[in-house]
């Protein structure tokens, strides 16, 4: 079994009348299946309302399955007794940075976890320092984080999360509110952590561009996964992509237009590297 395995799962929003009744139900997720392996880089996209958020608050327990299974390194997280041991296993960084730092100096924000999972003093300073150096953070280590930009709060969100230990990271569009530098930064602090310290990473966003060096890929619409494979797979296949309503990268693009015209290149190309060493063969 993966790190993250889903079966069938399903979840609905409930709509509640004056009285505390249930009015309605709505299916966000329905019948989900995914097998995540420890180390992998994985991606979920969609276009917004297609269920990738409320999955990814599954993946820690955030919400708890209507119906189907869904196990964090074996355990089950319908199971309330066990929701503190996924939450330690499972890591959550959110859209907005604001949202999840609490901390008036960054080094007091990343050792706070730590501090609430009752880790000796002199440990939880020992991971402060590490996670900070992961996530290019020193430097800041004594900045209020109101001082610093987007990307960098977002990068002192990740090292609070790294600080815990977890064996896998979801980061539900951290990038969504940032401009392209603060996007870059991001991604690059999660690229090392996933490379460098083997921890999974399972990146749920609606950018094309930052799934390219992914290991997999799942497409969510509707509340399903209605594709999956690797990046140059679901790439390859831009008209059904536009069907549900998502882009692909402009050189993928490029490349599928240069295609149709009759040039010899082929399908499912990732990078400029690619295209123009396709081009010039």
């Amino acid at each position: 079994m993966g790190i993250i395995k889903a079966f069938k799962l399903g979840f609905d929003y409930l709509k509640y009348d004056e009285d505390g009744n249930v009015q309605d139900t709505q299916r966000a997720v329905n019948d989900v299946n995914l097998d995540i392996e420890a180390g992998q880089f994985v991606a979920v996209l969609g276009h917004n309302g297609s269920g990738k958020s409320t999955l990814a608050k599954h993946l820690n327990a955030l919400l708890l399955p209507t119906e189907g299974t869904l196990w964090v390194d074996g355990i089950d997280t319908s199971k309330e007794p066990e929701l503190w041991k996924v939450r330690q296993k499972a890591g959550m960084v959110f859209q907005n940075p604001d949202n999840q730092i609490i901390g008036t100096v960054v080094e007091e924000d990343v050792g706070f976890g730590p501090e609430n999972m009752g880790v000796p003093t002199e440990k939880i300073w020992e991971r402060v320092d590490e996670s900070l150096k992961k996530t290019g953070m020193t430097s800041y280590r004594y900045h209020s984080p109101n001082k610093l930009s987007g990307g960098q709060k977002q990068r002192v969100a990740i090292a609070g999360v790294m600080a815990m230990r977890p064996k896998c990271i979801i980061l539900d569009e951290p990038t969504a509110m940032l401009d392209p530098n603060g996007r870059k930064e991001v991604l690059e602090a999660v690229s090392d952590l996933n490379r460098r310290e083997g921890v999974t990473v399972i990146l749920i966003t609606h950018y094309m561009e930052e799934v390219v060096h992914a290991d997999k890929v799942y497409v969510m619409d509707n509340g399903e996964v209605v594709m999956q494979g690797t990046p140059r797979e679901i790439f390859s296949q831009v008209e059904t992509l536009k069907e549900y309503r998502l882009d692909v990268p402009q050189v993928t693009l490029l490349a599928h237009e240069l295609h149709k015209a009759g040039v010899d290149v082929p399908e499912g190309i990732l990078t400029t590297e690619e295209l123009v060493n396709a081009l010039c063969q």
